[in-house]
């Protein structure tokens, strides 16, 4: 697996990985389409963002996207989930010292303990009215190795 710098060629492959990641999670309702979300990728998320792409065998496989101590978004196609595709992916980034912050569904039990085992504590939790699915969800902060 490799870890490279996104480029507007991989949204649409980001916007499927996006898509299919959100489909496992079946407390979610199914808002958008792969062809909405290559558009949201290529318009919003990659100019936007610094965005790194995991590729395994030549093909994306997973992506982080990251503003300005945040972590905005960290999805991993389906195939390749508990292979270490996110936590290579989370890891660079939080070698690059400083703290983070971000935002998970207070359901997705899988990435709350993802998180939790790296460090990041639960500061915020939230009746869900503030994002597009309407599900409560948890801010989480790292303030790096020794926090």
């Amino acid at each position: 697996m490799i870890l490279r710098p996104a480029t507007p060629d991989d949204a649409p492959a980001l916007a499927a990985i996006h898509i299919l990641a959100m489909r496992t999670l079946a407390f979610l309702p199914q808002l958008h389409t792969v062809e909405e979300a290559a558009v949201w990728m290529s318009g919003t998320v990659l100019p936007a963002h610094r965005v790194t792409v995991a590729e395994a065998d030549g093909e994306a496989c997973g992506y982080i996207a990251c503003s300005e101590g945040w972590i905005d978004q960290l999805y991993v196609h389906p195939d390749h989930h508990g292979r270490g595709v996110g936590a290579r992916l989370l890891e660079s980034v939080l070698a690059e010292g400083g703290s983070r912050q971000l935002w998970t569904f207070q359901q997705n039990a899988r990435a709350r303990a993802f998180y939790e085992s790296r460090g990041f504590r639960a500061v915020e939790f939230t009746d869900g009215s503030g994002n597009e699915e309407k599900t409560p969800d948890v801010r989480y902060v790292w303030d790096g190795p020794s926090a």
